[in-house]
């Protein structure tokens, strides 16, 4: 290659090239932050506007928001970074797609070509240090090397639902055409933009005899997973010809809405009675695209005949002894079963289900009816549920308010999901922007915690910023307090290190140039929604509640509350606060752990 000064000053240069490629392909939105080793493409960008760019104030937030952006659509869009440490901050949103299944293009820089290795500054070889995540990293070597590498990179993406990443040295990043000679084998012409879009659909005599298992069943449960989402219609058919309660995995909480008369709502530890109920009584059992790691709530190996629907082959029988697996997309497969199957009669498992469904909302309404302070984080999802506008996008952040979002009541057309199997705690708000960004028409709404919040609370000027009518819902109590309850029911050991100091969120808010509301008391709780939603911008409600309040408690099992027994034993310092909350007598009347550990817990109430 020779020099940058013999370029024409009309030459396309390879960042040019990447640029234009990603917008032939439809990928027309990025985020990011600039730095010296990746400033070349960001001139590409200027004269680019068609690229839309989003300036977001962490490299991690403008991962996440591709995943965000790229959950609610199905298509990638890109981030980008410097190299060393702006391509390390890259890593953890690259890991979340990765591993939810999110397709997502990542730019990096390098160093110059002709000193990468060479221990100069920022010199990492960011090629290699996000191959684990992406399926598809790769150096872009040229200009002629930058249209074939970005078409694979697309398709890569596309095809197999991961981030695909491409690594361009700082003075490559600027070369231009005639300063490259293209090989042989790069054969012009030889590229298109052909479309891949596919749908498997397994083979007949598979399909027969998955249904022979579920006909042959008397008591069918559903569990389904992200795989289900956008198949919701066939899966409530499939639910209503067997008799079959939904139970939805955290990250198929939207495949159906929570006010559907098949669902049981969600499951594990921040799930509920009646779908762990569901799972302990039946003896078939149907996993429609999902590989929750928390099977353990699932039916005992052997006590349900299994049939799985997933897209991904290797993930057949990896949680549960299916008997028959079905490989490819849920809808398709759902579509080719349902005329196989025969109609049950007998509907008293599904009645059941739905009756326990029932008393699990009458015993959540009347949680959230409570007048006290610091209110109860039920108060929040009960209000917030109500006032959530219809079509809205939410998403979800780790913590205990992993367990609030899933008592949110999404209705039909409402879209919701979070960093569910990474578990990354700081998704929503980056998530949020990414929805809003692909979705500008439809309410965003980022449901988050305090400890999630602080992490990063940056993006609120990302929102001001581009005026972004994001609604961030903050529950703060001051305290990791998803931890609190691990430690002690998971593990039986008092907390440690799960204080927070406070932050006045809503006066962060302020200064980042967002509207702010804060909710001290129930009664506040209606009004301040109904406000924020109607509220032509983005804003904040910041919602103080009680952090002693369980996330869990009816869907304990044994040793869960045998642990917390222990806990409290050991010098629990909210142990008389924990007990009472969750020895609720609604509660316990659901809970078979309550009930056979409640002598040993009553006595720190």
């Amino acid at each position: 290659m020779s020099a940058r000064s013999d370029a024409g000053s009309g030459s396309k240069t390879t960042s040019d090239l990447v640029v234009e490629r990603l917008l032939e392909w439809g990928v027309d939105t990025c985020f990011g932050i600039c730095g010296d080793q990746i400033n070349g493409f960001f001139e590409a960008l200027r004269t680019h506007p068609q690229m839309r760019f989003v300036h977001v104030r962490h490299e991690e937030a403008a991962a996440l928001a591709c995943v965000g952006y790229a959950k609610f659509t199905g298509r990638p869009a890109a981030c980008v970074a410097t190299a060393g440490p702006g391509a390390v901050h890259l890593l953890n949103g690259l890991y979340d797609a990765r591993i939810d299944g999110a397709p997502v293009i990542a730019v990096t820089g390098l160093s110059y070509h002709d000193t990468i290795g060479a221990h100069f500054l920022q010199d990492l070889p960011s090629d290699r240090l996000l191959e684990h995540a992406c399926l598809f990293s790769e150096r872009v070597m040229g200009p002629a090397h930058a249209v074939p590498a970005t078409d694979l990179a697309v398709r890569s993406a596309l095809m197999n639902r991961t981030p695909s990443h491409l690594a361009i040295p700082i003075d490559v990043q600027s070369f231009t055409l005639e300063q490259d000679t293209p090989s042989p084998k790069n054969v012009p012409g030889h590229l298109s933009l052909a479309g891949q879009r596919f749908t498997v659909v397994p083979p007949e005599d598979q399909l027969r005899r998955a249904a022979e298992v579920l006909n042959g069943c008397r008591r069918v449960a559903i569990c389904a997973g992200a795989g289900a989402r956008g198949a919701g219609d066939l899966l409530e058919q499939v639910a209503d010809v067997l008799g079959a309660p939904i139970v939805k995995a955290g990250l198929g909480k939207d495949c159906v809405p929570d006010d559907s008369p098949y669902t049981t709502g969600g499951m594990g530890l921040i799930g509920t009675r009646a779908s762990h109920e569901a799972f302990e009584r039946c003896d078939g059992f149907l996993v429609v695209g999902s590989s929750t790691p928390y099977y353990e709530f699932w039916p005992e190996p052997g006590q349900a005949r299994g049939v799985q629907i997933d897209l991904n082959a290797d993930r057949i029988g990896m949680r549960y002894p299916v008997e028959v697996g079905l490989v490819g997309h849920a809808d398709a497969v759902l579509a080719s079963l349902l005329p196989l199957l025969r109609r049950k009669s007998d509907r008293s498992f599904l009645e059941q289900a739905q009756d326990t469904y029932r008393r699990w909302w009458d015993l959540i309404g009347e949680q959230a009816a409570g007048s006290g302070t610091p209110m109860r984080p039920q108060v929040v999802t009960w209000e917030l549920s109500k006032a959530l506008p219809d079509n809205a996008i939410v998403t979800g952040d780790a913590g205990t308010v992993t367990a609030w979002g899933g008592r949110l009541r999404l209705r039909r057309g409402m879209q919701y999901s979070f960093s569910g199997t990474l578990c990354t705690m700081g998704s929503a708000l980056p998530y949020a922007i990414g929805a809003q960004c692909a979705h500008p028409d439809r309410p965003v709404i980022a449901f988050t915690g305090d400890g999630s919040m602080s992490m990063g609370m940056g993006e609120l000027a990302t929102l001001a910023q581009y005026g972004l009518p994001v609604k961030v819902v903050v529950l703060r109590n001051n305290a990791l307090a998803l931890e609190v309850w691990e430690q002690t029911a998971l593990l039986g050991n008092p907390q440690m290190g799960c204080e927070l100091h406070p932050v006045d969120f809503a006066a962060v808010a302020r200064a980042c140039g967002l509207k702010a509301f804060r909710i001290d008391a129930p009664a506040e709780a209606a009004g301040v929604f109904a406000e924020a939603m109607a509220f032509d911008g983005p804003c904040l409600v910041e919602a103080v509640t009680d952090p002693d309040e369980a996330p869990f408690g009816e869907s304990l099992q044994p040793a869960h509350a045998a642990h917390l027994a222990e806990a409290f034993g050991k010098g629990e310092p909210a142990a008389r606060d924990m007990a009472r909350n969750l020895l609720q007598e609604k509660r316990v009347a659901l809970s078979p752990a309550l009930q056979q550990h409640y002598d040993d817990l009553a006595r720190y109430r």
